[in-house]
């Protein structure tokens, strides 16, 4: 491969080359996750236990062992709005940093809601609406995921409604504009439609709400109504596994430029842009065809993987999900008001957590003004606002440049870039004002929450 080759810095596909299957990593674990519990049984949840709240096409994709999926030809039509979309090289930034490394970012800005999160909005809506559902409920925090949902649920002629974390619905209004704009309806949560948000209000009515509260109000919504079912942005594995078109694209378009990885680095909250990036790579490492390390990155105000507990746990406040085991802050904790709002979530999927376990994945935290800082130089040197979410991993990148740049060494990173932060702008006006506070937390912080965590015998 010539260095020209390499030079390039925007890398397509065409439309002949978008991928028509999903990847599930199910299938190459070498040791499977431990199964969802039932919170009343601890039994090992069925379908049954989930169909009040997904279809039961869903229900199959959340346990298949199958290695693909094929996609649906609607979903195909409807994700070549913006798919392939596009990897690009940091040449920019590459030369601002004087590093040898070369650094690589899939963007996936370019979608209708300016993230990652149609990839799995789209099918969701498509297997509702065939199942005959009317209308979706669900939770979302800096808004990217309200917005894709109600972009899909336009698509496919479904009522949308969404609760959304009241930090973030305060921070972020033009989210709120957008998802209305689509068609959906929204509230800040937590809210006095639902007993769950009436009990959080009750204790605290300034509260600032998290996702495990917003998960909260949604489900319960969902299951008291027969044509309503609940969606979720990320955590589960149907979810992880629509987003691996990330991934899979990544990897044909890396190999156009003659690449293979050495570091993938990406943000993590939940885990569903993290685990549509790695996973194709990781079946590729895992069979022996090439070694990336592979760093989940997350923010040092709720940081579940580097200092949560691994253990049983609800996936919302109220504790109406079943229990996942997963590395969580408790299902109580209340995550500082940080402006990436789509990475407070106390939980992490219960996926990615397993292979945190087997150690096929690292993990590091990052305070939010040395992700600001970040996303600033990207932006003066790349031309793109990243969204707060992806500065993590754009942070760890630019770490991991610098010391590529002390050693000489010519390392590949690879970043998924999974929105833009055209809506975010409050958050850098708090960050080049001086305004922006890191939330420095100690280990008692999470004590109490951790110690709520649901009782589960040892096996």
């Amino acid at each position: 491969m010539t260095t020209a080759d390499r030079s390039a810095t925007k890398i397509l596909l065409d439309e002949s080359e978008q991928p028509t299957r999903w990847y599930n990593l199910l299938a190459d674990l070498p040791t499977p996750p431990p199964p969802v519990l039932h919170p009343g049984t601890l039994e090992p949840v069925g379908p049954d236990d989930l169909a009040p709240l997904f279809p039961m096409e869903l229900i199959g994709q959340e346990v298949t062992t199958e290695r693909y999926v094929e996609i649906p030809g609607s979903v195909l039509d409807v994700y070549r709005l913006w798919r392939p979309s596009p990897l690009y090289r940091a040449h920019r930034l590459e030369k601002a940093l004087g590093t040898p490394a070369r650094i690589y970012y899939k963007y996936e800005g370019v979608s209708p809601a300016g993230s990652h999160k149609p990839n799995t909005a789209v099918p969701q809506a498509y297997y509702n609406a065939q199942a005959g559902i009317r209308r979706l409920t669900t939770e979302t925090g800096a808004g990217q995921w309200g917005t894709a949902l109600a972009f899909a649920c336009a698509q496919y002629g479904l009522e949308c409604e969404v609760w959304q974390v009241r930090a973030s619905y305060d921070q972020k209004p033009y989210r709120r504009m957008m998802i209305e704009t689509f068609g959906a309806t929204i509230h800040p949560s937590p809210s006095e439609l639902t007993a769950a948000g009436r009990a959080i209000l009750a204790a605290d009515p300034h509260s600032p709400g998290s996702l495990g509260i917003a998960i909260s109000e949604a489900v319960e919504v969902a299951a008291q109504n027969a044509d309503t079912n609940y969606a979720l942005g990320s955590v589960l594995n149907h979810v992880l596994l629509h987003q691996t078109v990330i991934g899979e694209e990544a990897l044909l378009q890396l190999a156009k430029v003659g690449e293979t990885p050495d570091l993938i680095v990406g943000c993590t909250g939940g885990g569903s842009n993290f685990g549509g990036l790695v996973f194709p790579f990781l079946r590729e490492k895992l069979a022996g065809r090439m070694a990336p390390e592979i760093r989940a990155v997350e923010p040092a105000a709720c940081p579940s993987l580097t200092r949560g507990t691994y253990a049983y746990d609800f996936g919302d406040t109220a504790g109406m999900t079943p229990l996942m085991k997963m590395h969580t802050l408790g299902h109580d904790f209340i995550p500082d008001p940080i402006h990436a709002g789509g990475l407070r979530y106390h939980g992490m999927s219960p996926l990615i957590s397993h292979l945190y376990e087997e150690n096929l994945i690292s993990a590091t935290a990052k305070p939010q003004r040395e992700c600001f800082a970040a996303g600033v130089q990207f932006a003066r040197t790349e031309g793109i606002l990243p969204a707060p979410e992806p500065t993590h991993a754009i942070a760890a990148a630019i770490e991991e440049a610098l010391r590529c740049k002390e050693t000489g060494e010519e390392k590949v990173i690879l970043t998924a870039l999974c929105g833009h932060g055209h809506l975010d702008l409050p958050a850098y006006d708090a960050y080049l004002s001086g305004a922006m506070q890191d939330h420095d937390l100690s280990d008692a912080a999470f004590s109490a929450a951790l110690g709520a965590l649901p009782a589960v015998p040892a096996g």
